[in-house]
């Protein structure tokens, strides 16, 4: 199982962190021991003095593929949720000012979240989908799959003509703007339109 990630994929998250908007999906990958378990506290990582939370929609890989054409893009996904891309931003600043991979700051254990799996039929996908995230009660973040710079055909796409595809891999697709720094305590909600995906606290 594969984790695959897009950044920068909605201009106003790109702005806020002072980055370019790109002409192509920026992929980088988290190891599947990134992903966090069922029933596995998350507790806040100690290399880091600033966690920060990423909402995202999250697709499931359903079909093993290679070389996708965009328009057979969407036969290789089944599934649609909310998670979280941690970022453990002080580490990532401090490796990007030296020009060097930021995977420590994306990629340690646990540092993906996902919630509960909506199969995706024809009829979800006909509207732009809508998703929050809430920080003790509060929404923090909120995005619409219709200000993706790359959307989800062009996305799975991409990915699959540099990596194969392969049945159970996941897709965060990117997050809006509003991302910011979370505590040990805080509790974090994702939400698909008005359904809850997630429940996680910050331990």
């Amino acid at each position: 199982m594969k984790i695959f990630c897009v950044g920068r994929n909605y201009a106003e998250h790109a702005k806020e962190l002072n980055n370019s908007i790109p002409d192509e999906p920026v992929l980088f990958m988290k190891p599947k021991t990134a992903l966090l378990q069922p029933n596995i506290p998350f507790y806040y990582p100690e290399f880091s003095n600033e966690l920060h939370y990423e909402a995202e929609l999250v697709l499931r890989i359903s079909k093993n593929g290679r070389y996708v054409p965009e328009k057979h893009a969407a036969r290789y996904y089944d599934a649609i949720t909310v998670g979280i891309d941690f970022t453990a931003r002080d580490i990532q600043n401090e490796l990007k000012k030296k020009g060097l991979p930021w995977e420590k700051a994306k990629s340690w254990d646990h540092s993906a979240v996902i919630g509960t799996w909506l199969p995706l039929q024809p009829e979800i996908l006909k509207k732009p989908l809508l998703f929050s995230l809430k920080k003790n009660k509060e929404i923090v973040q909120s995005g619409s799959s219709a200000d993706m710079l790359f959307s989800f055909e062009q996305i799975v796409a991409n990915i699959s003509h540099y990596f194969s595809l392969n049945i159970g891999d996941l897709v965060f697709t990117g997050t809006p703007a509003g991302v910011g720094e979370c505590v040990v305590g805080d509790l974090l909600e994702g939400y698909l339109g008005e359904q809850q995906m997630f429940t996680l606290e910050v331990k």
